[in-house]
């Protein structure tokens, strides 16, 4: 952004761009028009993360349409819940793509090499790992590194208590659950720092889509639990890289070892 608004006045003041275009140029770093769709180039400057491409709903042409444009400005984009057809147009336009084993979140463009702290994504079943891709995909295009915690759920909680010391080191934990959506609670009562649940659409007949786990976390009795909406492994990890990024903006370490 900066150097774009360098650019423009450079032009001006050396007389090749006309002040009415660099108008019209100002404005399009901040919100540019496709017809089908507003672009908000300004959204990393204001939020601190850029926009994403959120599919669903939008035709392939309109995807990689958005891609395009977004790439130009940042060089990466990331585009979440996918479906096929999206995601063939994508590849088939693109050379730099991403895709995780399921396509439904994608990666496009020159992704810088993650840097901080490891975010932990924890899961409760292998499940799970559809919504464990979209926010480590989301992680990586927000440049925060992640690990890796998975199949760890209260049907056998041995298997966590053997990498809690890899929880306990870090400055926060996504936590992925379906069924009764119990483990974010467990997690919650053994570290200290916050713990971002995200309840999934997986589970028998009376899990009702994740509804069942959606309440159960929000009426976790651990009290660091914050909690998304079903299957939002974005909205997580989006939150989850604020919070990291702030962390190592200021140096803090919060291991303890």
């Amino acid at each position: 952004m900066h150097e774009e608004l360098n650019n423009i006045l450079q032009n001006v003041a050396s007389g090749d761009l006309a002040p009415d275009r660099a108008l019209a140029r100002l404005a399009e770093l901040q919100a540019q028009p496709l017809g089908f769709a507003t672009l908000d180039h300004h959204r990393a400057s204001r939020c601190g993360l850029a926009e994403v491409i959120y599919a669903a709903g939008k035709t392939p042409d309109q995807v990689v349409k958005i891609t395009h444009e977004l790439i130009a400005r940042s060089g990466h984009v990331l585009i979440t819940r996918a479906n096929d057809d999206h995601a063939d147009a994508v590849l088939a336009a693109f050379d730099q793509v991403e895709a995780g084993k399921r396509r439904r979140t994608l990666l496009v463009g020159d992704v810088p090499e993650p840097t901080g702290s490891p975010i932990p994504i924890v899961t409760a079943g292998t499940s799970d790992e559809p919504i464990a891709e979209e926010a480590m995909l989301t992680c990586r295009a927000f440049g925060q590194n992640t690990h890796r915690v998975n199949d760890v759920g209260v049907a056998g909680l041995h298997r966590l208590v053997q990498r809690l010391p890899e929880l306990q080191r870090a400055g926060v934990v996504i936590c992925i659950a379906g069924m009764e959506g119990a483990l974010p609670s467990v997690v919650g009562g053994l570290v200290d720092v916050p713990v971002i649940a995200v309840p999934t659409s997986v589970g028998y007949g009376a899990a009702l889509s994740g509804l069942a786990a959606l309440l159960g976390m929000l009426t976790s009795c651990a009290s660091g639990v914050s909690v998304v909406n079903i299957d939002n492994g974005f909205g997580a990890a989006y939150s989850a890289c604020l919070i990291q990024q702030r962390l190592d903006a200021h140096g803090k370490d919060v291991s303890h070892d």
